[in-house]
């Protein structure tokens, strides 16, 4: 755990309750090591047992209600300047803060389209409600998700600098793969040799593991969530691989697109060649539509109306997510305006967010193309902070 990065995110909590005219951010939780709120990982930075209260106050208050065996632990954490410990029930505690501090509104992690700010279980919510009955607060409850989405998504100069890191190592490792990779290596070899990197580096995968990395190598592969099979890498194939590494907390996420050349070749065929290169455009597009204030869908827009303006089929998933303590981070997204989806499309971007750029086409008898990189929004527009793919790789 990071205590400075962790009481930074505190007070940026701070900021954002008093921007949206919130009180007061209450975390209701027990046995998090067993059902875990994401928001604890961001603004608590360990695990409790007990049913725990984690009070942010929009006056700068913060107050851990934890039981008393762990009342030490939280007071030598020092993250929460109020530790209150207790025995028989934390009921009594919790009503004892609202009545001194009256919050007339209070958030609370559940959410209809954010898992990220869903993280109070129904039982959870359910003993909240009996605590509060009779008491004017139970009406005072409200969604946290714009607090935690804003929260997630304003990366702090030391979050950007550990997510350049872990893109950095990332990049490091698909260069090495791009020597390993040949005819006749399958795809979960590829993958042990990306996996061996990671481990020989002390660092964790970005994503589970028998999906990180995700490889695929010629035409009609798995679907893009699927993990790496032993299938060959043959000449004439696009490969591409999507991928990962965790650094100090934080994620990357990558993808990158090689041709394996056939006999005779010096450059891949016109149809490989046309793909990639809408497939590009298709990102400068979108890149140049991201800014404050613009609502994803918008810049999905961008990128899915080029490639098929262009005569290839539309992907079928988002262009891109946030990325940050998680692969996929936030509520925010480069998101079409799907069902499934929700309100995360229409969701304003946000300064300081960082996002992915992914789309995909396919070229047929050949494979898929697609480049993953990562930007940062800026004032007025939106930064790499990972070293572009602009040139398909030959093997």
């Amino acid at each position: 755990m990071d205590k400075t990065l962790i009481l930074e995110k505190i007070q940026q909590a701070v900021q954002l309750l008093n921007e949206y005219n919130v009180d007061l951010w209450l975390i209701f939780v027990r046995e998090s090591t067993l059902v875990n709120d994401p928001c604890l990982d961001i603004v608590v930075g360990t695990h409790c047992t007990w049913q725990s209260a984690f009070m942010i106050n929009r006056n700068g208050d913060t107050t851990a209600i934890v039981g008393s065996l762990e009342e030490p632990k939280y007071k030598l954490l020092g993250t929460f300047k109020n530790v209150v410990g207790y025995v028989h029930s934390a009921k009594e505690p919790i009503i004892e803060y609202l009545q001194k501090h009256d919050p007339k509104t209070i958030a609370i992690n559940y959410s209809i389209d954010s898992s990220l700010a869903d993280g109070l279980t129904h039982g959870m919510y359910l003993t909240l409600c009996g605590y509060l009955k009779g008491l004017p607060y139970l009406t005072r409850l409200v969604s946290s998700e714009k607090i935690i989405s804003s929260l997630r998504g304003r990366k702090s100069p030391q979050e950007i600098e550990y997510i350049k890191e872990a893109i950095k190592i990332a990049l490091e490792i698909f260069d090495m793969t791009g020597k390993f990779i040949k005819p006749g290596v399958s795809e979960k070899a590829i993958a042990d040799f990306m996996q061996t990197e990671v481990k020989k580096r002390g660092l964790e995968l970005s994503w589970e593991e028998d999906q990180c990395p995700s490889v695929f190598t010629g035409p009609d592969t798995a679907g893009a969530h699927a993990g790496p099979t032993d299938r060959l890498v043959e000449k004439g194939h696009v490969i591409n691989i999507d991928f990962g590494v965790k650094y100090k907390g934080y994620c990357s996420d990558l993808q990158r697109v090689w041709y394996i050349l056939r006999d005779g070749e010096t450059e891949a065929p016109q149809a490989v060649k046309r793909g990639f290169k809408i497939l590009t455009e298709s990102i400068a597009q979108a890149k140049a539509a991201i800014k404050p204030g613009v609502h994803g869908c918008d810049v999905d827009d961008a990128a899915r109306n080029y490639i098929t303006a262009n005569g290839f089929e539309e992907y079928k998933h988002g262009l891109g997510h946030q990325v940050g303590k998680v692969c996929h981070d936030g509520g925010c997204g480069l998101f079409p305006r799907w069902e499934r989806y929700g309100e995360l499309p229409f969701l304003p971007i946000e300064k300081d967010q960082v996002f992915t750029i992914e789309p995909r086409l396919p070229v047929a008898g050949h494979g898929v193309v697609t480049i993953e990189d990562m930007v940062q929004v800026t004032d007025d527009g939106c930064k790499y902070i990972s070293t572009p793919q602009t040139e398909l790789m030959l093997i």
